[in-house]
């Protein structure tokens, strides 16, 4: 079914990323999962390529639509590459800069825009703590105020453009009475004394992608990197989280039906018993079944980025599509997987790497067990 929410210029927009993709990002990929990340190289091409300023005002070097179809165009075409690098690049332009768009002071706005939408500043924002998992309320990283500074203490985990960003924002505990409604968004820059970095973390899929953990011990974080107001950023992170859920649905789906497509190419070459394996009922019935749940789901998404788009998606239609979207990216690539039988299990296939790939998805951004409590919730259970 032809998809119906893009224009003339979003498909112009689609043409370049893809051309893009497939001159700077597919030909490395396997040097990049080798390294566990993507070389600075990478992120200056992509803000020359436009790819990193969606959310940033024009006067700072973004593009600024104010149109999510444009970051929908990004994440797709990246996703059908690698799923890992769409993730990536969805933390960096897609997450991170309206914490600072509209939250930042204009100092703020002048020191950190420019970079982030040419790629010389890769951001990560970090949540996710060793003991605390999607239970943002309960934090343990703390900041507490000395003077003009903040003393931030704690550790964060699973945090993607971790090892490599230059600007990490921290949310951290400084109100610890007010529980949920005592915390506050830090922008923590590389090279502040006692802001350390563990190991590129060994992780079962996205080896692209470069996650670890992060360490901060006695971290004095001038009161003019505090982005919003004091002990405001839970609702703040509340807020921003339907936009990182609707990017992971949209990356996850667009990874799904380029791995789908790939398979039914390969059904139909594959031979055994005389003919194409795609030829058996069996196989034949559930290609169908996969494609059309893959397209009613695009259908749902598209609902979805157009209520974004408007300023009209709820936080529990968000929790849909990404509970939904994420189900789905995982049940059709594990058939895929089985599809292409000894060979999906191979490492130099890459149904098998996206099989790996796309597992966190059910994961992160909150787990799908959260976006079902969320749901759950709404309907008043």
């Amino acid at each position: 079914m032809r998809r119906r929410i893009f224009e003339t210029e979003h498909e112009d927009f689609r043409d370049a990323v893809a051309e893009f993709v497939s001159r700077k990002v597919t030909p490395n990929i396997e040097a990049w999962a080798e390294a566990k990340g993507l070389p600075r190289e990478f992120w200056l091409q992509a803000g020359q390529q436009g790819l990193l300023g969606l959310e940033v005002p024009e006067e700072f070097g973004g593009g600024f639509p104010q149109d999510y179809r444009f970051n929908a165009v990004v994440f797709e075409e990246l996703a059908k590459a690698s799923f890992a690098i769409s993730s990536c690049v969805g933390i960096d332009a897609d997450i991170v800069p309206p914490y600072i768009v509209d939250l930042g002071t204009s100092e703020q706005h002048a020191r950190w825009l420019p970079g982030v939408a040419e790629g010389s500043i890769v951001t990560a924002i970090a949540m996710t703590e060793p003991s605390g998992g999607s239970d943002l309320a309960n934090l343990k990283t703390t900041a507490v105020r000395d003077g003009d500074e903040w003393v931030v203490n704690g550790s964060k985990t699973f945090i993607t453009n971790g090892y490599s960003a230059d600007l990490v924002v921290v949310a951290a505990r400084t109100s610890p009475e007010k529980k949920a409604k005592g915390i506050t968004l830090f922008g923590v820059e590389t090279g502040m004394a006692g802001f350390e970095r563990g190991r590129k973390l060994d992780k079962v899929g996205q080896p692209e992608s470069d996650t670890a953990e992060l360490f901060f011990t006695d971290v004095r974080v001038p009161a003019e990197n505090i982005i919003g107001q004091v002990d405001t950023g839970f609702i703040q992170m509340m807020k921003n989280l339907p936009q990182e859920r609707l990017g992971a649905a949209v990356y996850g789906l667009a990874h799904a039906r380029q791995i789908l497509d790939e398979t039914i190419g390969y059904a139909k070459e594959r031979k055994a018993f005389g003919q194409s394996i795609g030829a058996f009922q069996h196989n034949k019935f559930l290609l169908a079944e996969l494609v059309t749940k893959v397209e009613v789901t695009q259908a749902f998404l598209d609902d979805a980025i157009m209520a974004h788009t408007a300023g009209e998606l709820s936080a529990v239609d968000a929790a849909k599509a990404k509970y939904w979207a994420s189900d789905v990216q995982n049940e059709v690539i594990d058939h895929c997987v089985q599809l292409y039988g000894g060979y999906g299990y191979m490492n130099e296939y890459r149904v098998a790497r996206a099989w790996k790939d796309a597992r966190v998805n059910k994961i992160w951004a909150g787990s799908n067990e959260i976006m079902k409590e969320l749901i759950g919730r709404d309907l008043g259970l």
